[in-house]
């Protein structure tokens, strides 16, 4: 339970603070009730102070970045939920063709900083709806590029407070993992090499990608990107259109009849209605494929 004394030893000028806030508007989804507290943090030591608290008043608290990869419970998140902002929103070039980057940027952010600066090699990440942060988490990646392929290094929080710094191959990058899965720790920055490029190459490279994803993706509704992982071997959406899945709905929840590896919000879809979808999907392709799906997107609350 959050109490006044637990606000009061958490208020700065680099917090923002609201008390049961609607989680719904900081996922793309679209779905979630209130957080019991949201906490815009907008620098390290704040930061520090606020996760400092949290463990020292018992009370739990989340990390999220923009919210693209979430899918919140209808009864909302008891606790902190921490959103990085100010600071961890800045974007730096710095010397030989690197990029200082916050945790909270976004990646479209970043790509267009790229761009600007003749920096090459963040084209893959172009229309990926989430922030430096959490692609890094979870080494996002589309159309033959992932963040391993561009991070040299990344500073983290540790759990008791300290700044660490990782480079190069302690991130244990692998499909849709890193050294941060899992762990308690909350990524605060990161350093990437990109390459010297023509503005204007860049800029068709970034117009290719996103019109390759409009014509797969459903960009008109809003969803949490693919629910599910790649299966060794197969590819999450051939097998649910195979076993007859596209289009099929729980509630304002469906299977994407566009790309049926998406479950899109058709207006007024409950995290109820998408837990319900999923084990469904879950079920009939187990029975029909033998295949175990496993979901990508975070469930919390």
């Amino acid at each position: 339970m959050i109490t006044d004394e637990f606000i009061k030893s958490i208020q700065s000028e680099s917090v923002i603070i609201k008390r049961d806030e609607p989680m719904y508007l900081h996922t793309s989804f679209r779905i979630g009730g209130n957080a019991e507290c949201f906490c815009e943090v907008r620098s390290i030591d704040a930061l520090r102070n606020v996760v400092s608290a949290c463990k020292g008043f018992g009370v739990p608290y989340f990390v999220i970045g923009l919210g693209s990869n979430l899918l919140v419970s209808d009864e909302g998140i008891g606790g902190v939920v921490i959103k990085l902002g100010g600071d961890f929103d800045e974007v730096e070039v710095t010397d030989n063709n690197t990029l200082r980057c916050g945790a909270g940027i976004s990646l479209a952010g970043v790509c267009i900083c790229a761009k600007n600066n003749n920096l090459g090699g963040m084209e893959f990440a172009w229309g990926i709806p989430g922030s430096m942060g959490g692609a890094v988490y979870m080494n996002a990646g589309a159309y033959g590029g992932e963040m391993k392929d561009i991070v040299v290094s990344s500073r983290y929080l540790d759990g008791d407070g300290n700044i660490r710094e990782i480079s190069g191959e302690e991130h244990k990058f692998s499909y849709r993992n890193s050294f941060y899965t899992d762990k308690d720790c909350i990524i605060l920055d990161v350093t990437l090499k990109l390459n010297p490029k023509n503005k204007n190459e860049i800029f068709y490279l970034m117009q290719d990608t996103m019109e390759r994803r409009k014509a797969k993706q459903p960009l008109n509704r809003p969803s949490a990107g693919s629910v599910f992982k790649r299966p060794e071997g197969y590819y999450a959406a051939a097998l649910i259109e195979q076993c007859g899945l596209k289009g099929l709905s729980v509630g304002d929840a469906q299977v994407s009849e566009k790309h049926s590896g998406f479950i899109v919000n058709n207006g007024s879809a409950s995290a109820k209605d998408v837990l319900e979808l999923i084990e469904k999907v879950k079920n009939v392709v187990r029975e029909k494929t033998g295949v175990e799906l496993q979901c990508e997107i975070k469930y919390i609350g």
